[in-house]
């Protein structure tokens, strides 16, 4: 394993509580190093943060790990399965929205 991979999944690792769900993908291609993070459901929030902000952390100290071996690198972090977050509302019809309005 790469140091960048090895380097996530200490990190990952130390900060959920299903260890062993854990699952990192490591691909290069010409845009540099993109790793694909995957982790427990329950985990989720533990790796995001408040406002994202553990992401970010952990975003911006994988690219000084691959500054320091003259690479790019990336996180991508993959949605649980049976996610809801980002999935669109159903939308009224107009006839529901103009008889919300009471028009």
């Amino acid at each position: 394993m790469e140091q960048d991979a090895q380097f996530l999944e200490y990190v990952v690792k130390a900060l959920v509580d299903n260890p062993n769900d854990v699952k990192i993908k490591r691909t290069v291609d010409e845009m540099g190093v993109l790793m694909s993070l995957d982790v427990n459901s329950a985990d989720m929030g533990k790796i995001i943060g408040r406002e994202g902000n553990t992401a970010k952390a952990i975003r911006t100290l994988l690219r000084v790990v691959g500054m320091k071996n003259n690479a790019r690198v990336n996180l991508k972090i993959n949605e649980p399965e049976g996610s809801v977050r980002g999935e669109p509302k159903a939308s009224k019809t107009v006839d529901e929205a103009m008889e919300d309005l009471k028009i």
